[in-house]
């Protein structure tokens, strides 16, 4: 691992809001091989670029759970947390082409190719429950596996960092 590989953040430190994703049902993505084997899988993926920000804190990770409450989800449900796993978040960011980097981000896969984001710019400015409409919105037109992710009885017991975190 060179030096631009090593995490940027205390691992304990961001355990919790990787988290937030894996209860959902998030598999977490920590080498570049493991999202080109997601990508291949054919089907829906639904992979969200995870991040220590205040908008992913508050907006990003609450509105995917709430998305995946939805009737229907992604085939396939996975998470990359910027600033971590750093060639993982490269290859993902390959994948999408030329659509501009940012984290938080959202990126929704039919068979490979992006048919759907939400980046930044799109959830800082809105609500938890903006993001998950909008979500829900590409679940609709793209997915058919039945949802939601977990029973609502478990997405009731969810918490969720309200901050970043500017200890990190």
């Amino acid at each position: 691992m060179t030096w631009s590989d090593m995490p940027n953040y205390d691992p304990q430190a961001v355990k919790p809001m990787r988290q937030e994703l894996v209860a959902v049902g998030c598999e977490e993505l920590l080498d570049a091989a493991a999202v080109d084997d997601l990508l291949k899988r054919g089907g829906t993926s639904l992979v969200v670029i995870n991040s220590v920000c205040g908008c992913a804190a508050g907006n990003a990770r609450p509105g995917v759970a709430l998305a995946l409450q939805n009737e229907r989800i992604p085939d396939h449900l996975a998470t990359v947390f910027a600033g971590m796993e750093k060639q993982a978040v490269k290859r993902l960011r390959d994948h999408l082409g030329a659509l501009p980097p940012s984290s938080p981000y959202l990126a929704l896969f039919k068979d490979g190719q992006v048919v759907w984001t939400l980046p930044r710019p799109m959830i800082e400015s809105r609500s938890a429950l903006d993001v998950a409409t909008a979500a829900v919105g590409a679940f609709n037109e793209h997915c058919g596996r039945p949802g939601p992710s977990i029973s609502p009885e478990a997405f009731a017991q969810l918490g969720f960092t309200a901050t970043c975190g500017c200890s990190l």
